[in-house]
């Protein structure tokens, strides 16, 4: 049973470690690769304006995710998406997606993921072909809201020559 009703609002952050994107295998359903992402919730302050609280989301989900600390945030998308959720209520997101550059070392949550992976440009192709990759606990693939983003986004143009 959910431990809350969903609020319908997420952000995702898109961020590139040494000229490779890092993606994230889910310990959580959905399962599967992801950018790190998380609900909106109480981001924020109750009195800051929409944007503020979804910036704040951004950076305190991409910390507790992976360690890095954003030291430079771009809102990049932003848009509704049917998207499963493990919350009651939660079968489509509102989502701000966000580029940012980060500092600090990786260090993958335990218990919002499996590990992590950085990828490649060929590799992000294969993902975004409906290519599966081997991490610590199997095979994996892209999630599907990400899969949609990803496309949406042109993520293949982010990549550094």
């Amino acid at each position: 049973m959910p431990s809350k009703k969903c609020d319908n609002t997420s952000v995702g952050i898109i961020t590139f470690v040494d000229g490779a994107l890092l993606l994230i295998d889910r310990a959580k359903p959905p399962f599967g690769l992801a950018a790190p992402a998380g609900h909106v919730d109480d981001h924020g302050n109750p009195d800051d304006s929409q944007e503020r609280r979804f910036g704040a989301a951004a950076r305190e989900e991409l910390q507790e995710e992976t360690g890095l600390i954003v030291t430079k945030l771009m809102l990049i998308g932003k848009g509704v998406k049917e998207n499963p959720c493990r919350r009651e209520g939660g079968s489509w997101h509102y989502w701000q997606i966000y580029l940012a550059e980060t500092e600090g070392e990786i260090r993958p949550s335990e218990e919002e993921t499996k590990g992590y992976r950085l990828f490649t440009k060929e590799e992000t192709k294969q993902l975004l072909a409906g290519g599966t990759f081997e991490m610590a606990h199997g095979e994996v693939s892209l999630e599907p809201v990400w899969q949609d983003w990803f496309m949406e986004l042109k993520i293949l143009n982010w990549f550094r020559p």
